[in-house]
């Protein structure tokens, strides 16, 4: 379930990290990836803060602390996205200036930081839903940035090659914002229903990134 609940962290964390610098870019997903680490393991030793925040804080409305760290999360992540898409789209090729590598590094670890508390604290609520013992959970959160970490160089270079599948991944990350602000409204969507469709485009573009591919050597051997 981390693992599932962790594909939105590792593509938002390759998106960002990919406006570095390539020499910095390992470094931050490195980075990005201990933060998330730390911040839920943080959070899963609050446990009794974590569901204190699910209690409403305003009388109208109803909206409790956890709603409105998913809300601003979730528009965060909207605007983002959304921001990326357009300079990918309608912007110049982008290339990070090496002037300034290092108040870039900041600005993108601190943006990983901020997306981290927010999908830390759906996954860490969901992990306490799901079994008493902490020591489960904790187990299950460091396998499951390990398995992350070791994927998230692979995941950010295949996602750097195919300019399609760079933006269908900030697609996602749209419909995840989403998602999020809905949450944080009261109007749950199941998860798998998000996860399922973002397997069964990838699928999709996959064949259609293959079509293209052998079409090209018919081409060139015609």
């Amino acid at each position: 379930m981390e693992l599932v609940l962790g594909i939105d962290n590792i593509v938002f964390i390759a998106i960002l990290s990919s406006r570095l610098p390539p020499a910095q870019q390992p470094r931050a997903r490195r980075l990005g990836l201990a933060l998330a680490l730390g911040t839920r393991l943080a959070l899963l030793f609050s446990i009794t803060w974590i569901m204190g925040l699910t209690r409403p804080l305003f009388a109208i409305g109803g909206l409790s602390g956890r709603d409105l760290v998913l809300i601003a999360g979730g528009l965060f992540l909207i605007f983002k996205a959304t921001w990326e898409i357009y300079d990918k789209v309608e912007a110049g090729p982008h290339t990070p200036p090496a002037t300034r590598g290092g108040g870039t590094f900041a600005a993108v670890v601190i943006q990983i930081m901020l997306m981290d508390v927010v999908f830390s604290l759906d996954s860490v609520i969901t992990a306490v839903g799901m079994v008493d013992e902490v020591w489960i959970m904790v187990a299950a959160i460091v396998i499951a940035i390990v398995v992350m970490l070791m994927a998230m160089n692979a995941v950010s270079d295949f996602v750097e090659r195919h300019p399609s599948v760079k933006i269908l991944a900030l697609a996602f990350l749209v419909l995840i914002g989403i998602v999020l602000v809905a949450d944080g409204m009261g109007q749950h969507v199941p998860k798998g229903y998000i996860y399922f469709s973002m397997a069964f485009a990838l699928g999709v573009e996959l064949l259609n990134m293959r079509f293209h591919r052998r079409r090209r050597v018919t081409d060139t051997s015609a």
